[in-house]
């Protein structure tokens, strides 16, 4: 693909701005979560509402983090009312990690503190502005490819 190189170096100034800003979306909406948990936490219920109920291991295994330390922050999560410990409906023995009814309403609020936000800034657009940046932000996507989730859970996304 031939691309001059100012235009490459313009698209990425602009690319990692856009990004800043995004950012600072993500940045406000989980900002009024972080008064009842910590970001690993919050990381946690992401992905509890995302996957369901998990094992220990996998759940620890899904964030990084080593099984016998989490244990330790899930337990605090339980005290707390995020998460709740259970019986696997498939062996009595295994034990599932779930969000309660606060972990969900807590990932739903920043979710759609989030989509407030962003709402909020494309309505200060004209259609025809939404319609380029709808067009241009495909084909970026497109272009990088859709992240694991892995990578997302570092920012509770």
């Amino acid at each position: 693909m031939n691309q001059t190189p100012r235009l490459r170096a313009q698209t990425t100034e602009a690319i990692l701005t856009s990004s800043r800003a995004l950012l600072g979306v993500v940045a406000r909406s989980v900002s009024p979560a972080l008064e009842f948990v910590t970001l690993p936490q919050f990381r946690v219920l992401v992905v509890l509402t995302s996957s369901g109920p998990l094992r220990m291991g996998s759940l620890a295994e899904r964030m990084g983090a080593n099984s016998s330390t989490f244990s330790r922050s899930i337990d605090r999560m339980v005290t707390g009312g995020w998460v709740e410990r259970g019986p696997s409906p498939d062996s009595r023995r295994e034990v599932l990690i779930r969000a309660t009814e606060s972990g969900r309403a807590l990932v739903d609020e920043v979710t759609a503190r989030r989509r407030h936000a962003v709402s909020d800034i494309i309505s200060t657009m004209s259609e025809e502005d939404q319609r380029s940046v709808v067009s241009a932000l495909e084909i970026f996507a497109d272009a990088a490819s859709e992240p694991a989730v892995e990578e997302l859970l570092i920012l509770g996304l």
